[in-house]
């Protein structure tokens, strides 16, 4: 159960993020483009993701466990420290640079997008390089 459940959700998620136009890196460069043309389109994506989890928050909060009968795994801290801030950093310029992020990144790997797929290597490859950098 835990699996399919785990399958529908991201398959939902990554047609939501292609009907949104958020696997189009031309379209979320125009996005960041502030001072430029911008594109307010995935303003309004974000925002309607937004209005529909405000209200799965709050019942979340109250649940001890998913409706699949596992227990909820979140992060158990909130502080800002240096290693959140050079990650988001290098998100940040990643996303502006390639205009993916790691989830349409791999939602363009169904229609074999040649950027995404050597996006989602070098992703894959700077995980691998965080953990073999960070290891106590």
């Amino acid at each position: 159960m835990r699996q399919f459940v785990a399958i529908l959700s991201g398959l939902l998620f990554g047609a939501g993020l292609a009907i949104g136009g958020m696997t189009d890196p031309a379209r979320v460069r125009a996005f960041l483009d502030i001072l430029g043309q911008w594109d307010p389109t995935l303003a309004f994506v974000m925002g309607g993701a937004l209005l529909v989890m405000a209200p799965v928050w709050l019942v979340q909060r109250r649940m001890d466990k998913s409706f699949d009968g596992t227990t909820f795994d979140l992060p158990g801290t909130s502080t800002i420290d240096g290693k959140l801030l050079v990650g988001s950093a290098l998100f940040g310029v990643g996303w502006g640079i390639t205009g993916l992020c790691p989830g349409p990144a791999v939602a363009s790997l169904a229609t074999a997008f040649v950027p995404a797929i050597v996006f989602v290597v070098a992703m894959i490859a700077g995980m691998i390089l965080h953990r073999f950098a960070l290891k106590p």
